[in-house]
């Protein structure tokens, strides 16, 4: 009886917010402003109504009361309102009902809310707007190894380039990067003119500080700092790298002037959704070289011992709609994953992770599936070594269903130029080899990433799958048959 009552209540305000607006006489309007009136009467009532019976999962843990409730009315109409209530008292509770309504989650929605009122104005650190090339999907790009270190093969081939950095990859690769909505590099070195490379480590790498530009050239929009090399010339290295990429525009992650900096969510509104990504690494392993950030002193975010980072992930997925983890970790020349990184990666998804994005190996590793969440375990080598190899961009694709799916494009490292591979065999060569090093999961056509545990998997068409595909590539030989070393060097 109670329900009915106030579904009554709304029907009657929905007749009299049509009263209001329909104009006429005088004594019409007279009438009309008397009626208006006890509809903003009803309408607090409908606001009660909504707050009661809502669940603290589909205001997405926002502390949503009656000034939101106004604010949403005065931006979206009363009938987003009474829509809003009706599915309410239905006990119709899809948090996507938001998105349906407005266009925007309700993350998203109370990001608004916080810039239009002042209100819990921290909410807005940290966050970018994105504009994206389509309005049906949003698409993360992610790279593996990349380096502009001098006296490093790369920079070495760059500098004899005409065509400077962009004739480093090929067109259509560059085009591809330059057209995510947010491209991420790992950047494996530090810029800066100063510091001391430190004593005893096998590789240390670092460019000038005027090569921070080719980043913006190729499309970079962010940089993740947490690996094994940013520190390579200290704290003073370190800080000179965060300065440059600061005046270059570049966001950077990962990493910082202390743990505060280092351990920070970046945000990205696209498409009426909310993406957080966060940065960590788990290398090194044994030795110390490169330090963690501590409160008062810089470093990288580190997630060896990993709890202080599954809850900066756990923070991250509270405050978004998706949480993108990109970590650093596993062994170097490894073609397979380990138990380590799987080990870890069930943390992750476990504290929030929606996706995860590994780097470090040298050598394309695997993707799998942990609870529905997809994981790319090393992205490899994407311009990095003189060695014959398979790479990638991971995309994270976001539909305008809200479903989140992993994909990659099919590139090759060949003397010292990263490139889309386009021929139909060597396309086929690559997903079968990328299927054989994975585990539980299928590859269609398109490079697209599909959980053989999910129940429309058979009705997917997926000619490449996981436990049918083979490879004779090895980890210590390129495709061309070469020996290479851990990092994929010519030895």
């Amino acid at each position: 009886m109670k329900k009915k009552c106030a579904e009554c209540a709304l029907l009657f305000v929905m007749f009299i917010f049509y009263i209001c607006g329909s104009g006429g006489n005088d004594a019409v309007t007279v009438e009309a402003q008397d009626h208006e009136k006890r509809a903003m009467e009803d309408l607090t009532s409908v606001y009660h109504s909504i707050l009661s019976g809502v669940t603290g999962e589909f205001l997405a843990g926002h502390e949503v009361d009656e000034a939101f409730l106004c604010w949403f009315e005065a931006k979206y109409g009363k009938a987003a309102v009474i829509n809003l209530a009706a599915h309410v008292l239905d006990g119709e509770m899809d948090a996507q009902l938001w998105y349906e309504l407005t266009g925007n989650t309700m993350h998203v929605l109370w990001l608004l809310y916080c810039q239009d009122t002042g209100f819990q104005s921290y909410q807005l650190n940290h966050v970018q707007q994105l504009t994206c090339r389509n309005s049906d999907e949003t698409v993360f790009c992610f790279t593996g190894d990349f380096s502009l270190a001098e006296g490093w093969c790369t920079t070495e081939y760059l500098n004899e380039q005409p065509g400077g950095i962009s004739d480093c990859f090929s067109d259509d690769l560059l085009a591809c990067m330059r057209e995510a909505d947010v491209l991420l590099m790992n950047n494996e070195f530090v810029y800066s003119n100063d510091g001391e490379a430190l004593s005893g480590k096998s590789y240390t790498f670092r460019a000038l500080p005027e090569r921070v530009e080719l980043l913006r050239e190729i499309g970079t929009d962010i940089v993740t700092l947490a690996n094994n090399h940013v520190y390579d010339f200290g704290e003073e290295g370190l800080l000179d790298t965060i300065a440059y990429l600061k005046a270059q525009g570049i966001t950077y992650f990962g990493a910082g002037a202390n743990l505060e900096e280092a351990s920070r969510i970046i945000y990205y509104v696209a498409n009426g959704r909310k993406i957080a990504l966060v940065s960590a690494t788990e290398i090194e392993r044994t030795t110390q070289f490169t330090k963690e950030a501590k409160e008062d002193s810089a470093g990288v975010m580190k997630t060896l011992n990993p709890q202080r980072f599954l809850d900066v992930i756990a923070e991250a997925k509270k405050n978004s709609d998706y949480c993108i983890v990109v970590v650093h970790w596993g062994p170097e020349g490894a073609l397979m994953y380990d138990g380590k990184q799987y080990k870890l990666a069930e943390h992750f998804v476990q504290a929030g992770a929606d996706a995860i994005i590994g780097s470090h190996p040298h050598r394309l590793q695997g993707a799998g599936f942990i609870q529905g969440a997809p994981v790319a375990y090393s992205l490899g080598n994407f311009w990095f070594s003189t060695g014959t190899l398979y790479t990638t961009v991971a995309q994270i694709v976001i539909d305008d269903k809200g479903d989140l799916s992993l994909r990659y494009v099919p590139c090759l490292q060949r003397n010292l130029k990263t490139s889309i591979i386009t021929d139909e065999d060597e396309v086929e060569k690559y997903y079968r080899y990328l299927a054989s090093v994975s585990i539980g999961v299928g590859i269609d056509s398109d490079g697209r990433i599909h959980d053989k545990s999910a129940d429309d998997y058979g009705t997917m068409n997926v000619p490449y799958d996981s436990d049918l595909c083979e490879t004779q590539v090895l980890g210590a030989i390129d495709l061309d048959g070469r020996v290479i070393d851990i990092v994929g060097n010519l030895k």
